[in-house]
């Protein structure tokens, strides 16, 4: 029997970022395991809408008929509490949760607060909440007061890929994410600056659309830089897989993850790591793997990838680990079948 749930996000599910990655992989894995998925755009703007964008989006949901299972990215559904009160006994919503929007890098107390309260509420009337780790499960109950019954981890799936082979020359360190602040490309080319001594190159892959001035100022550190000519910011691209095959090793200096997709993609590839404690990165990233050191210190971060540039032998270990944890990481369609599984049991199916 064919089940039927929409699937709202806002923006453009092709955005290249682990979030809509996500997304577009549970789309495909519900259909795949009989589900009649419909994704619906609420539009752009969130997580800050003005007024007239979060109207539109409202009319898009208040279109839907009574007693629609939907679920509704927590990008644009953590400001949208006023409407999830009106349409929580009409609906049966889903929340589902990459990272809390107040959690966001760079927002000032009041904005802070602002996101908290409103998520706060969305989530309040919401029949179950999907989140991505068990780290941002537990922030979710301890900071929402979303009941442990009402939650759902459901942790990115990955596929099955070649390992590395690296560079068999020069080591080459692969960076990747979105050249938004909160993916600390900043700290890792101050880090870069620091092990100039050494020899490396760089690529850092990730979308410069989504905060302009944020890309900007990483193209300016850059160029005033000493490791211009050893650094590549190649912007967005469509297969990365290539990238992780040829590469030494995987460092992103992030300042918050709510799983870490990227992380879980290297590993699968055999890659060390080298990342920093942060959200769920922990839970991903075993410390057999790789260095997680804290956030915004380009003095650790340069340590420990020094340590991995000189030590090949460590390297190779390191590599080893993350293979094998890789290897255990669930699989697209096992994340599927728990959420086909959560929603028949919130929509009483």
């Amino acid at each position: 029997m064919s089940h039927s749930v929409i699937f709202a996000y806002p923006g453009e599910l092709g955005t290249p970022t682990g979030g809509y990655g996500y997304d577009r992989r549970v789309i495909a894995g519900l259909g795949d395991l009989g589900w009649t998925v419909e994704p619906l755009s609420l539009g752009a703007g969130f997580p800050d809408p003005d007024p007239q964008q979060l109207q539109e989006a409202e009319r898009k949901l208040d279109a839907l008929p009574d007693g629609t299972l939907v679920i509704i990215d927590g990008l644009a559904f953590g400001v949208m509490d006023r409407w999830a009160e009106r349409n929580a006994q009409r609906l049966t919503i889903i929340a589902l949760v990459h990272h809390p929007l107040a959690m966001e890098t760079g927002l000032d107390a009041a904005s802070q607060q602002r996101l908290r309260e409103a998520e706060t509420g969305a989530l309040d009337h919401a029949i179950g909440v999907i989140t991505t780790s068990e780290t941002t499960a537990r922030l979710v109950a301890d900071f929402y007061a979303v009941p442990a019954d009402k939650l759902l981890v459901a942790v990115p799936g990955v596929q099955p890929a070649a390992l590395a082979t690296g560079t068999h020359e020069t080591p080459h360190i692969l960076s990747v994410g979105s050249l938004t602040r909160r993916k600390g490309h900043d700290i890792l080319i101050s880090a870069l600056e620091k092990i100039a001594d050494l020899e490396w190159t760089c690529r850092i892959v990730g979308s410069a659309d989504l905060d302009r001035g944020t890309a900007d100022a990483l193209r300016h550190q850059l160029s005033a830089s000493t490791i211009s000519d050893r650094v590549e910011l190649a912007g967005a691209v469509d297969d990365i897989r290539g990238d992780f095959v040829r590469t030494d090793i995987f460092a992103l200096a992030t300042r918050y993850e709510g799983y870490g997709m990227v992380f879980a993609e290297a590993m699968v590839h055999g890659l060390p790591i080298v990342g920093c404690r942060v959200g769920a990165v922990a839970d991903v990233v075993p410390d057999n793997a790789g260095f997680l050191v804290e956030a915004d210190d380009p003095d650790a971060f340069a340590g420990a990838l020094r340590r991995l540039l000189e030590d090949t032998e460590l390297r190779i270990s390191m590599a080893d680990a993350a293979a094998v944890a890789g290897s255990k990481l669930p699989s697209w369609h096992d994340t599927a079948a728990r959420i086909s599984d959560f929603l028949k049991a919130c929509h009483g199916l």
